[in-house]
């Protein structure tokens, strides 16, 4: 199974086409498959960052491996900016409505990669007019590092088969090309180590789009992009790099358990900090980055 069969094209019809066949093989091959074993797998050269996808479980047809290095996320009245990269990675299986995620290998379908929050607990930032070698010192050592220095860590709020991926979508520029139950972890020494907005039981559902939302106010629309997509020169890996996938309609809970057992004093404290709960309309998610798509019997091959 190849993911295109000629040239090198940005984002276009024949991008579109490409998908398009390889959800066809994919279906068509899905009747021949069976489940496997785990194993240790160490797929090289360009399908080196696949070696966490679940090649063990024969009816995965193509990895996935995307890393966000830059964004946002906002929840109510405080913005995260993402410095650290977070990284999605698993499998696909194709099903008649789309494409089943299968978790990473290694269970770590959703990096846990904490975020610092801009002035930590209490919103403290160095004012604009100072020299940038000292705000740079003020807000990383004495907030981010002191007590008040808090951050957010998204996690993945369910099984991995709850996260819902459509590339058609995608390249379309229409409905839901990522969609992700999570829950967002606060951390600091007075928080504690159970200080959640959203859960299992209770996850902010996020639908990303590479096209424009429709937010309710006070939010505004924004537009994604699939950004530029490329196969390799055997048409088993694609590389979109420029992407940008957002959402400015999801709703966000309270804070619970924060505080240990003083959650009950803590969460509202916390909840008047950040502005939560949050209707739609005052929440956004911004993921830019870079996803890789590979064939599997590709990636298999390629291990030594």
């Amino acid at each position: 199974m190849r993911f295109s069969t000629d040239v090198r094209r940005p984002l276009g019809l024949r991008a579109r086409t490409m998908i398009t066949a390889v959800l066809a093989a994919c279906l068509g091959a899905l009747s021949f498959s069976s489940a496997a074993s785990a194993a240790p797998h160490s797929p090289t050269g360009e399908f080196a960052p696949f070696a966490d996808c679940p090649l063990s479980n024969a009816s995965v047809l193509a990895c996935v491996y995307s890393v966000s290095s830059s964004g946002q996320f906002t929840m109510g009245n405080k913005a995260v900016p993402i410095k650290n990269p977070v990284t999605l990675q698993g499998g696909l299986v194709p099903a008649e409505a789309g494409q089943v995620f299968v978790a990473a290998e290694d269970g770590n379908t959703l990096s846990k990669t904490p975020q610092p929050v801009p002035g930590g607990l209490l919103g403290i930032t160095a004012p604009a007019w100072w020299p940038q070698i000292l705000r740079d010192f003020f807000n990383e050592v004495v907030i981010n590092q002191g007590a008040t220095g808090v951050t957010a860590t998204v996690e993945l709020a369910g099984p991995a088969s709850q996260i819902k991926v459509d590339l058609l979508n995608l390249l379309n520029r229409e409905g839901t090309a990522l969609g992700l139950p999570v829950k967002i972890k606060l951390s600091n020494a007075f928080l504690g180590s159970n200080c959640y907005v959203g859960s299992n039981s209770n996850p902010i559902q996020i639908n990303f789009t590479t096209g424009t939302t429709s937010p309710p106010p006070p939010n505004t629309p924004i537009t994604g992009s699939p950004g530029t997509v490329f196969p390799n020169e055997a048409s088993t890996l694609i590389t979109a790099t420029g992407g940008r996938l957002v959402n400015n309609t999801y709703a966000a809970p309270g804070a619970n358990g924060c505080g240990g057992l003083f959650s009950f004093l803590v969460d509202p404290f916390v909840n008047s900090i950040v502005g939560l709960p949050a209707a739609s309309g005052h929440n956004t998610a911004i993921l830019e980055g870079k996803i890789q798509l590979g064939e599997a019997g590709a990636v298999r091959a390629s291990e030594p």
